[in-house]
């Protein structure tokens, strides 16, 4: 509570201080994990090994938050020019942001560019994780957001040829994943059914063995015998609920519903059948069955997820076209997701960054990514063509003069204590989209209402490093699925060996498990259950977090021998409530799949300024942000496009 008070958080009075005072309340973690740093004080090379809470803190969203709220100018004095002139300025250090600098970089090598962003590091919510146990030589690490590149055979040209560029090649990431570690030692996915969630007297996990039918397994649940035998008729023998109908006409049905409403009113399953399914979709699609189409359920249908589809006999040759683009996806690619090295997706950021900045990266390559040194103290220095300013949240972008005929645009970023402005040739807004139009002022009010359309459904990773993952082995799990509690997935981080980086291989050695918690508010539609959601986790203090992983670890694990206060050596938590944009789906965008699309109005170019982000494409993945960059790219480049 004497940490001093910034400017920033001054201006976003009582709302940071509560944050702040979360912040402060750090339990020890114990032995062999790096001490807690937060705010100015962090060491600037090394923010990954940083643990708490990170991602979207009081800290980076202070700015914003006042921006949003009308009270920013009150107090923010009049901006400073610092002379500064860029060829390209992007507002955002995520995938998008950094790809659309990538890009601008490559087609014009002399480019001057200047990357900013809110928070204090590179990727947005693809986050690295890093942690130092004492008992492992070299770093662990692991991801605090986007971990996987999905379906990536079906990725358009541009993520294919950025990839290709990097020197990712997705064969060879599959290869890193040994895949047969965990059920060689008798370790598979598990359901975890908590004695609140079916009125029972004790918590129960049912571990699904390869081999157990489902009738084996659904025994095991605690929850009422008719739930038991409607399970086993959705995942064995369901009947045709649409008799008569059409395959289209049967696919047009699913689109009009949820998967909590296809079970509940066309099955008409038991209420703890209906709860089971509940959190299938969470870890996944940031919300649960009672959001997810029935439509997008069937697309997802396997052999433990979204059963009841079966009896319907629809044609799987193809997608409905009332699929999501995500779901859809599925059909065009031959591979599923690839887990994208144990940092997750910030790899191909900092590849990308490495190529651009000298001296950040050891190395660039795939092989090295992982365990090379990196030096965040030279990303903003003077001399370098691309510069990277982090901890900068930009509040306006405005064309110098008007949009047709401008040649240029003035930025203006808080530097923590006063507003200061930049020259761009072009601008690049590679940030959440609805937060545009109160940074980009002037913007059309049609272009204003569709960016405030887009959705970001907030999402909580948390990272916990464990002193080894015996009680894991004991229990015969790698992965559970929480059927009611706070955190909706616990899974031992993917065994993965890179380049001189080597994965735990025994249960005696440290190991990180990723959780992961769903804040949309059931019973409501996406864009309302993210608002809801985002509001309750913003009250939501890390000392209530860190117990959460506490809490529902040993649940689980308890029963065989685990022990928080011995087991946990470290815990970050990255807090994103401006978390994974939704892609259109039905039953919620009754203009899907036939248009118009506000996302088509909301990337317009307006003058100097190009629209990315995956959120105008929309679509939650590394491909979505990439194309978004490549088409913001062409649009500056592009008069016809104003």
């Amino acid at each position: 509570m004497d940490r001093e008070i910034s400017r920033r958080e001054f201006l976003d009075g009582v709302t940071v201080m509560a944050g702040c005072a979360a912040l402060s309340s750090r339990t020890d973690l114990g032995a062999g994990s790096d001490a807690p740093t937060h705010g100015r004080g962090r060491e600037p090379s090394r923010p990954a090994r940083s643990q708490g809470l990170q991602g979207d803190t009081p800290d980076s969203l202070s700015v914003s938050h006042a921006l949003r709220d009308g009270r920013f100018w009150e107090r923010a004095g009049t901006p400073r020019p610092t002379r500064e002139s860029y060829d390209l300025v992007v507002v955002g250090a995520g995938i998008s942001g950094v790809t659309a600098a990538y890009t601008w970089v490559r087609r014009h090598p002399g480019a001057r560019v200047l990357i900013l962003d809110d928070h204090d590091d590179i990727g947005g919510h693809a986050r690295r994780n890093e942690f130092r146990p004492a008992t492992r030589t070299g770093p662990l690490v692991g991801h605090g957001g986007a971990h996987s590149l999905y379906a990536p055979s079906a990725w358009s040209p541009e993520g294919k040829g950025l990839l290709a560029d990097l020197g990712v090649d997705t064969g060879r990431l599959r290869a890193c994943v040994d895949s047969g570690l965990y059920p060689g030692l008798g370790m598979h996915g598990g359901v975890f059914c908590d004695r609140e969630t079916f009125g029972a007297g004790t918590d129960e996990l049912v571990v699904l063995r390869p081999g157990k039918t489902t009738s084996q397994w659904v025994a095991e649940l605690p929850v009422a015998a008719r739930a038991r035998k409607d399970l086993v008729m959705l995942f064995d023998h369901p009947p045709d609920w649409f008799p008569g109908l059409t395959d289209e006409e049967k696919k047009r049905r699913l689109a009009e519903l949820t998967y909590t409403g296809f079970l509940r009113d066309v099955c008409r399953v038991h209420p703890d059948a209906v709860a089971f399914c509940q959190t299938m979709s969470s870890a996944t699609w940031a919300y649960g069955s009672d959001a997810l189409g029935a439509i997008d359920a069937w697309a997802a249908a396997g052999r433990h997820a979204f059963p009841g589809f079966a009896g319907l006999r629809l044609d799987r040759g193809k997608p409905s076209a009332y699929n999501s683009p995500r779901a859809a996806r599925r059909w065009a690619a031959g591979d599923g997701d690839v887990y994208c090295l144990p940092e997750g997706n910030q790899a191909l950021v900092r590849m990308m960054l490495g190529r651009m900045v000298a001296g950040f990266a050891g190395t660039t390559a795939v092989e090295g990514i992982t365990t090379t040194p990196f030096d965040y103290g030279v990303l903003d220095r003077p001399a370098n063509r691309v510069r990277v300013r982090l901890s900068s949240p930009v509040v306006l972008v405005r064309n110098d003069g008007a949009p047709g005929a401008a040649t240029s645009a003035t930025v203006g970023y808080f530097d923590g204590d006063q507003v200061s402005t930049v020259r761009a040739g072009a601008v690049i807004m590679a940030c959440w989209t609805a937060a545009v139009p109160y940074v980009v002022q002037d913007l059309p009010a049609e272009q204003k209402e569709a960016m405030r359309k887009a959705v970001r459904m907030p999402m909580v990773c948390a990272t916990a490093q464990l002193r080894d993952w015996h009680p894991f082995r004991e229990a015969g799990v790698h992965r559970a699925r929480f059927t009611g509690a706070y955190w909706v997935t616990a899974e031992l981080a993917p065994p993965i060996s890179v380049g001189s980086y080597r994965c735990p291989k025994t249960p005696g050695e440290p190991i990180n498990v990723h959780l992961v918690h769903a804040p949309a508010v059931p019973g409501m539609a996406p864009r309302d259950a993210a608002a809801a959601g985002r509001r309750e986790l913003a009250r939501t203090p890390y000392d209530r977090l860190e117990f959460g992983v506490r809490e529902q670890l040993t649940r689980l694990l308890g029963p065989f021998g685990f022990d928080p206060a011995r087991d946990i050596e470290g815990l970050t938590v990255n807090r994103w409530g401006h978390g994974f944009a939704a892609g259109y789906a039905r039953p919620w965008d009754a203009f899907y799949p036939d248009g118009p699309f506000p996302a088509d109005t909301a990337r317009r170019r307006f003058g100097r300024i190009a629209i990315a982000g995956c959120d105008v494409m929309p679509g939650a993945d590394a491909d979505a942000a990439v194309s978004a960059a490549c088409r913001a790219v062409r649009d500056l480049e592009d008069p016809a496009s104003a």
